[in-house]
């Protein structure tokens, strides 16, 4: 098929032509679909961007998930120290939500866990420093029991013989004024907590931390997310994005109220479990901006071509990020008596406050009824926020806290913030789509990546259910008869096996 100039060069109209001269008829467009755009890897510090190209490199996962696995770390090494300001009245925290939309086995746990491995090693050296303080407050704790327990049994002996009991009760108040505080020892990356563990730690245990799952269904699938409380939840994690100030109330023990605390969530999860999310909490997660706040990625699977390579020899390109974030949490953090952070707030330079306005404005722009954005606006609408976040991040990364914010990290944040937008607007589009034509689209767009890159028109059809996007066999049958019925895919016996052939219009230059 070489010969009929399905060049890769060459306009989808040459190859509609070419694929006419080879018996195909011209592919019926699927939907008015978004294509991906490539993720913008020249827009992250040369630092983060070489780890990620070596973890990729060997790790093989989608490179939008290696790159959203080292945003996360570097959120969690920078949210104590620094907040951004964005103009008068406008500043928040620096504090990123990554959401990345993927099957399990994408490999984000081993991601997370080469770029998460220093703030570990934070964690169990501080631990370690901490032990004895820890040891010297149980000791303290359990006499000012012993002794609360000894006045409160004196108590209930005096009232039992009709003796007064003013003075006791006035030493019990006291008492209970002077129980011990534990040391705050720093815990930072936080597992699939519920929403009250998560708040109570942030208060009692360390201002700062990171939920960072690979199976984030334990969060959008869980109990803790069903529609009866998903808008306490949720109200949680938006005033935690917001850095705000959040009452928990409780029934049987102490309530307390989040303050001063700073967080990053990074989390997968699987789309159908996403799915399963909306149609549970309806309107909920989009009408609360719970998640506006996240910066989504909705990348192409890699498993099929993750073919082993050996590991760069002493991983120089991460090792040099692990030193830089090390030496930010070993940064002092400054907070209050009552442990609620104090960051510095950063502030914009002149110029790359007016490229902070621009792309704020930009974006505005488009959120009008018939406007590209107008779908996804709750989304837009935060979008300048995060480059802003993004922006300071970057500036803390490469030159530390002092300073402001320059042109520089500006752009390279607000593209990609763009990006994140990009996918997000590609992901509620056809989220929005019934399942059927959903599935449809996705079996069509793996199709086309997969023959693309292996330099085919050709692929089995169990494997296109193997490793595809539409894995369920009902599922999978019924999208490969919608791309066929549209011209885009047929279905032949190739000796004992079927196998689907791709419209050589939609792919260009394989054989």
């Amino acid at each position: 098929m070489g010969d009929m100039g399905y060049t890769r060069g060459a306009s989808f109209l040459d190859r509609a032509v070419a694929a006419l001269a080879d018996g195909w008829p011209a592919p019926q467009p699927l939907i008015a679909s978004i294509e991906p755009e490539p993720y913008p890897m020249d827009a992250l510090p040369g630092g983060i961007a070489a780890a990620v190209q070596e973890v990729a490199g060997f790790v093989k996962a989608p490179l939008p998930l290696v790159a959203s696995s080292a945003l996360a770390a570097v959120s969690v090494a920078v949210q104590a120290h620094a907040d951004v300001k964005r103009a008068e009245k406008l500043h928040g925290p620096a504090g990123l939500f990554l959401l990345t939309i993927a099957d399990s086995g994408e490999r984000k746990s081993t991601c997370d866990g080469f770029f998460t491995a220093p703030i570990r090693d934070y964690q169990d050296q501080q631990a370690a420093l901490l032990r004895p303080d820890i040891e010297r407050h149980n000791a303290d704790h359990a006499a000012w029991k012993a002794k609360r327990e000894g006045l409160l049994a004196a108590v209930k002996d005096a009232a039992k013989k009709g003796d007064p009991i003013a003075e006791l009760q006035a030493q019990l108040v006291s008492h209970e004024r002077d129980e011990p505080n534990a040391p705050r020892v720093p815990k930072l990356i936080l597992g699939d907590e519920t929403p009250e563990s998560l708040a109570w730690g942030l208060v009692h245990r360390w201002p700062s931390a990171a939920v960072i799952s690979s199976e984030a269904g334990v969060v959008f699938g869980a109990h803790g997310m069903n529609r009866d409380n998903a808008m306490r939840n949720m109200a949680l994690l938006n005033v935690l994005w917001d850095g705000g100030r959040h009452d928990v109330g409780r029934r049987t023990s102490e309530s307390f109220t989040v303050k001063g605390a700073r967080l990053t969530v990074a989390l997968q999860v699987q789309e159908a479990t996403l799915r399963g999310f909306f149609e549970r909490t309806g309107a909920l997660a989009r009408g609360t901006g719970f998640l506006a706040r996240f910066l989504v990625a909705w990348p192409e699977s890699t498993q099929g071509s993750r073919f082993f390579t050996e590991a760069p020899e002493a991983w120089p390109r991460l090792a040099a990020m692990h030193r830089r974030l090390s030496e930010l949490l070993n940064d002092p953090v400054h907070m209050t008596p009552q442990g609620e952070l104090l960051p510095v707030m950063l502030n914009l330079s002149a110029k790359a406050k007016e490229a902070w306005t621009a792309y704020h404005d930009a974006i505005e722009a488009e959120l009008s009824s018939g406007r590209d954005l107008y779908d996804v606006r709750d989304v837009a609408s935060k979008s300048a926020d995060n480059a802003a976040r993004l922006a300071a991040l970057f500036h803390v990364f490469e030159h530390g806290t002092g300073g402001g914010v320059g042109l520089e990290a500006m752009r390279s944040a607000s593209r990609i913030a763009a990006w994140h937008l990009s996918e997000a607007r590609r992901f509620f589009g056809e989220l929005a789509m019934p399942e059927e034509q959903g599935n449809a689209v996705r079996l069509d767009r793996w199709l086309i990546e997969h023959c693309k890159r292996k330099g085919t028109h050709f692929v089995s059809t169990r494997e296109a259910q193997q490793f595809g996007s539409v894995r369920d066999k009902t599922a999978y049958q019924a999208a490969l008869r919608e791309l066929e019925e549209l011209d885009r895919v047929r279905v032949v016996q190739e000796g004992r096996r079927k196998a689907i052939k791709v419209n050589p219009a939609l792919i260009g230059g394989a054989s």
